[in-house]
């Protein structure tokens, strides 16, 4: 089984091959915003893969559009709702996404910035 590792939150989960990364995130708890519920329509699960993007599915056109709207954005960077996992692959969770979720969660908040280093 494929495993995500979310390197500022120091946290590792194992997930089915073709698992998204944003479902890895809920799984484990890691502070992934997911404003859209996980439907490609905005870009609060936005992540940098630093380790294994070749572990991970094609990049739709409908993802490259929804990117076009995150802040940060490299050429390492896939939406969490979108990229499925085929390998070990090691992600950070952008500044942007980290804040959706703490919005979106503010009873979750305190934790998710002790996971952080906040």
């Amino acid at each position: 089984m494929p495993r995500i590792t979310f390197l500022r939150e120091k946290l590792t989960v194992e997930v089915a091959k073709g698992a998204t990364i944003l479902s890895g995130a809920k799984a484990i708890g890691a502070p992934q915003g997911d404003r859209c519920g996980g439907v490609c329509a905005c870009s609060t699960c936005h992540v940098h893969v630093v380790k294994g993007f070749e572990q991970t599915s094609e990049i739709a056109d409908e993802e490259f559009d929804i990117l076009d709207k995150a802040f940060d954005v490299r050429p390492s960077s896939r939406l969490g709702c979108q990229a499925k996992v085929f390998g070990d692959i090691e992600v950070e969770i952008t500044d942007e996404s980290f804040q959706a979720f703490v919005d979106e969660h503010p009873d979750e908040a305190e934790r998710a910035r002790a996971q952080r280093g906040r």
